[in-house]
């Protein structure tokens, strides 16, 4: 073991080298512990950020029609004391609706 203190990395920012050259031996294997602790944390949720992004299949409801994307969710739009289905999805900052058809198919 050399008397020598080690060199950081490089790509250390200078305040957390500073900070850890004025820290007790005891809290720098505090730091070390919980350091590596935090890194296997963010490296797990990385992974699952990535694994839930290639699970998302989305199903096509059979009553979709072509030009109606996946994502689109039903709402009902009351119009003249008429109550109506629409497809609604959003298409940037805009929200698109296209009609389904009647709530009461009677109507």
């Amino acid at each position: 073991m050399s008397y020598e203190p080690p060199t950081p990395p490089a790509n250390l920012p200078t305040e957390i080298v500073n900070t850890l050259n004025e820290t007790s031996a005891e809290q720098l294997r505090d730091v070390a512990t919980y350091a590596e602790a935090l890194a296997e944390h963010k490296e797990r949720e990385g992974r699952l950020e990535e694994s839930a992004g290639q699970e998302k299949v989305e199903e096509r409801p059979d009553d979709l029609p072509d030009d109606v994307p996946a994502k689109a969710t039903i709402t009902i739009k009351e119009i003249n004391d008429n109550r109506y289905y629409y497809w609604q999805w959003r298409e940037g900052e805009e929200v698109t609706s296209k009609y389904k058809g009647p709530v009461n198919p009677d109507e």
